[in-house]
């Protein structure tokens, strides 16, 4: 699989051929456009990441891509160590280890509060089988501090790591794992590797680890790990942006120079593991649904087979006219989804298939079909025009991330990988090579070579859950704790250097023949174009006896219009490298385009008619149905989403437009009965002319691009009447307590909280969100401070005000261990009370926000994705063009009494309403020590009815 890689990219637009038109015969419409393909070998040879490399005596290698358009750079570092490299009775500890290197070294105190002061976005690390790695965005007149700070984690941790650091953190782990492992289906990674992976293999157990290996990780544990595997010489530094090779010289050499190597690390024997024989097994989970895996362990990135694999997923179950959709989807509808995908690693892969099976239906007939399609694919292999339409969805995948320097996938990641697995750090070139010049003989010869071996084949059905392997209380506690390690004093941490304003792209703006705005921004990075087509609809606008209905419309939109069926335009997307979608928030609905931009023609047609002339065949309205009934299912299973269904209609009662469940996927009996009529009149009322704005941004010019956009939407006009929404009714007075959803054998508790503001959308509340940034947002907020870092309770906490037009709501969420479910709601509403009383905002605190908040805007439009949805959000809200050109001077204006003054107007902590979903029987007690008010729902219940 060609992974999210970006780069920056150079494609002419002349590259694109032009349509050719096909007469489909239909008795509405006769005539729609199809594209041509497009040269899939003109594209790739198109791409391109200038870069530099030198490497340190140390053995440091470097990586320098420059790319001026921001004044950024992306500062990634990458390990040579992953989970791979754990020998038995270590498990999770590379991962682990990650976390320990947020905590601080010798000479830098937090590194979290260091690198969100000198505003960097991005900042994270990630642990995985091959790697870990560390990254950030940063100013570019921070970047000299940036790479202070990434050489004293590499070089000067020791002596800042303690046993209570150890132990906060392996707490904060063990939340982690609790939370992947609650969710439904989240044991089954474990039985996957368990049954195909031969115990002592690298790849032989996951990343997050076992609960007994966490427990018994020791400080001297911590060290050694250090000694071993994180030196300079088996780390590779990616700069991407606003640098230059001479400059980086200079700054790496200053800060990494002096760190002495370590042993080189040696490259691991990993071979590809094959089943003696066939394996089946079924699991029990608390799930809805029963789903089907087919799996197999193949080569990784480092073997020939890699992008043919990555093209057999997409066209097997990745693409959306992919062969099982058509099959067991869309012709025979006996599964409600598949799925299939290559997951590829350094040196192994995964082929990886589910199918969701349709309710009412034996998955016994569902297991066999799914292993015959299965099967004659693999026998027949794909037709060329299946592989071309995965090539060009793989390389549009790209092409979508192209603007991006740094982050999780950005263009360092890329060249990161190449270095660090490939000693190449332009391996992505090959890569795309490879992709540009597979053919249906290299992907059947991959499958057959392959996928004809003995497979896995694991079915998930609904039951009650094994007993959950828990961490042993106070057994890390028995470890003996090792001796004290001097600190080593480096120079004074660099000054920030200067950190401009930002410059939001200038906004032009146009009317349709029939009256449509348009608001564009031109960026001409990467050649694409991103549009929103916005209706004054959403969730809000769903008859309050009908919810569900516009989600139902929604999904049947791409699903057949202006005589073309679902396939059609499932593959006219894909031939094109385009993406049609639609969605909705509580107050908007949005039909979204993405296209490379010499496609603009023939893929805003394809939107065109997918918005104006959607089919809403009969047939495809009782499948889209089923899909949305087990959506419901699935949601009333998953903890958050019972939390976030349930939530709204609490505080908002049920006469409000916001009083439904956040999802938008409604009630399960309206969704059952609502007919194509409704659906038909639903679009009629709410997806009009007068109701939409388009918002795009394009490497084109404006002109060209509102010329065809008049093409596409200038004649249309509205059929029938307009909607009417009514979203503002009286909040019902706010009634404290806490409604418990018993999900039995949890290991964790999901806890909102929330209260609805006495403020609107259009309000200024950026005094209160920079407020809230010290108490309930973000990494450093004294609740995730306090709950995570401290206490070790949670994976992570956090409290948002919700920015939605009408009534603003303020909502808390908050996974934390079992046992600790009654002294979290607690810890929460003391941090709340005292920052709302008399410890406000601390001068520290203050400086923090402020700063960060600043030096962070430059970076914060760095991709046309964000520049798109910036502009719809002012436009929503009633902001000036040029709100986010005076954010900076804003920001340096307020004081902390302002802020604090701002959010203590409009919050009362002591109103707060809660949902728990847990274990009943394990939370209640706790719960009652709360003094407050206990309500027992049931999960199956309407939203509209829980009281």
């Amino acid at each position: 699989m060609i992974r999210k890689m970006t780069a920056a990219l150079f494609l002419s637009t002349a590259m694109f051929t032009s349509t050719a038109i096909i007469t489909r015969a239909n008795a509405a419409e006769t005539t729609t456009a199809q594209p041509a393909p497009v040269p899939v070998t003109d594209l790739v040879k198109a791409v391109n990441i200038p870069y530099e490399s030198f490497t340190l005596d140390n053995g440091l290698r470097v990586v320098v891509h420059t790319d001026k358009k921001a004044p950024i750079v992306a500062v990634s570092v990458w390990y040579d160590v992953g989970s791979k490299h754990e020998p038995k009775g270590k498990t999770g500890f590379a991962h682990l280890f990650e976390h320990l290197m947020f905590e601080g070294s010798e000479n830098v105190r937090n590194f979290d509060e260091a690198t969100i002061r000198l505003g960097a976005a991005n900042n994270n690390g990630s642990t995985w089988y091959d790697r870990t790695n560390y990254f950030e965005n940063v100013p570019t007149g921070a970047l000299d501090q940036m790479l202070y700070i990434e050489a004293d984690r590499m070089g000067y941790l020791l002596g800042a790591v303690t046993q209570e650091r150890l132990d906060a953190q392996r707490g904060v782990v063990q939340n982690e794992k609790r939370q992947g492992d609650n969710d439904p289906y989240g044991l089954v990674e474990y039985a996957q590797i368990k049954a195909m992976v031969p115990a002592g293999h690298p790849y032989g157990h996951s990343t997050i680890g076992s609960m007994a290996d966490l427990d018994a990780a020791s400080l001297d544990d911590v060290r050694a790990w250090f000694k071993q595997h994180y030196g300079p010489n088996n780390a590779v530094l990616v700069l991407a942006g606003d640098i230059d090779a001479p400059t980086a010289k200079r700054l790496v050499q200053k800060n990494f120079g002096a760190i002495k190597a370590t042993a080189k690390q040696p490259k691991l024997k990993v071979d590809v593991p094959t089943l003696a024989a066939p394996v089946s097994e079924v699991m029990k989970d608390d799930v809805a649904t029963v789903r089907l895996y087919r799996n197999w362990m193949v080569p990784g990135m480092d073997d020939i087979a890699a992008v043919p694999l990555s093209v057999a997923a997409s066209i097997l179950g990745g693409l959306s006219s992919s062969r099982l959709d058509n099959a067991l989807v869309r012709n025979e509808k006996t599964a409600v989804s598949v799925t299939a995908s290559y997951q590829e690693f350094a040196q192994l892969g995964g082929f990886y298939i589910t199918a969701d099976v349709a309710p009412g239906i034996d998955p016994d007939a569902v297991s066999k079909r799914l292993d015959a399609i299965i099967a004659d694919f693999i026998k027949n292999g794909p037709t060329p025009d299946e592989v071309q339409r995965a090539q060009m969805q793989q390389i549009s995948a790209q092409v979508a991330g192209l603007e991006a320097v740094g982050g999780g996938d950005g263009k360092a990641v890329t060249l990161a990988e190449g270095a660090l697995y490939q000693n190449d750090a332009g391996f992505f070139k090959k890569q795309l090579a490879e992709m540009a010049a597979v053919t249906p003989a290299k992907v059947k010869s991959a499958m057959q070579r392959w996928l004809t071996r003995p497979t896995y084949a694991l079915r998930v059905e609904p039951g009650p859950r094994a007993p959950y392997e828990e961490a042993k209380a106070g057994a890390a506690k028995s470890v003996p704790a090792a001796a004290a390690i001097a600190r080593i004093t480096r120079t004074a941490l660099p000054e920030i250097g200067a950190v401009g304003d930002l410059k939001f792209p200038a906004i032009q703006r146009a009317k349709l023949k029939n009256g449509i705005e348009v608001f564009y921004a031109q960026r001409s990075t990467v050649p694409t174009t991103n549009i929103a087509l916005n209706f004054d609809a959403g969730y809000a606008a769903d008859p309050r006896d009908r919810l569900g209905t516009q989600a139902l419309m929604l999904s049947l939109m791409t699903e057949g219009a202006n005589g073309m069926t679902s396939v059609q335009i499932a593959e006219a997307q894909e031939r094109l490298g385009a993406r049609i979608s639609a969605n909705a928030s509580l107050d908007s609905t949005t039909a979204n385009l993405f296209t490379l931009s010499g496609a603009l023609a023939p893929s805003l047609q394809l939107f065109a008619d997918i918005v104006i002339k959607p089919t809403f065949a009969p047939a495809e309205v009782e499948r889209m149905r089923t899909k949305q009934l087990s959506t419901i299912q699935d949601e009333q299973k998953d903890p958050s989403s019972i939390a976030l269904r349930y939530l709204p209609p609490l505080l908002y009662g049920e006469a409000h437009g916001y009083g439904i469940g956040f999802s938008g996927t409604g009630d399960a009996k309206v969704v059952q009965s609502v007919t194509r009529d409704e659906i038909v009149s639903f679009h009629q009322k709410w997806l009009r002319p007068e109701k939409a704005k388009l918002f795009v941004v394009s490497d084109l010019p404006f002109a060209e691009v509102t010329a065809a956009l008049d093409v596409g939407f200038g004649q249309w006009n509205a059929i029938g009447p307009a909607g009417v929404k009514k979203v503002a009714a009286p909040i019902p007075p706010a009634k404290p307590r806490i409604v418990l959803f018993d999900r039995p054998g949890s290991p964790q508790s999901v806890i909102l909280g929330g209260q609805i503001l006495p403020a609107k959308g259009s309000d200024d509340l950026d005094y209160a969100i920079a407020a809230n940034q010290v108490v309930g947002q973000g990494f450093l907020s004294r609740i995730n401070n306090d709950l995570r870092q401290t206490k070790s309770w949670s994976y992570g906490v956090r409290g948002s005000i919700n920015r939605v037009k009408e009534d603003v709501p303020y909502i808390i969420s908050a996974p934390v261990q079992a046992d600790k479910t009654g002294a979290s709601i607690a810890a929460l509403l003391g941090h709340y009370r005292d920052f709302l009383g008399e410890k406000g905002t601390t001068p520290a605190e203050y400086d923090r926000v402020i700063s960060g908040n600043i030096r962070e805007l430059p970076g914060r439009f760095e991709t046309s994705g964000q520049v798109l949805s910036a502009i719809q959000t002012n436009i929503t809200y009633q902001r000036p063009d040029n709100y986010y050109d005076q954010l900076a001077s804003k920001y340096r204006g307020m004081t902390a009494p302002e802020m604090d003054k701002a959010i203590r107007k409009i919050m009362k902590p002591d109103q707060f309403v809660w949902i728990v979903v847990g274990d009943a029987a394990k939370v209640k007690p706790q719960l009652e020590k709360l003094g407050l008010p206990i309500e027992i729902s049931k999960q199956d219940a309407n939203p509209a009815d829980s009281k």
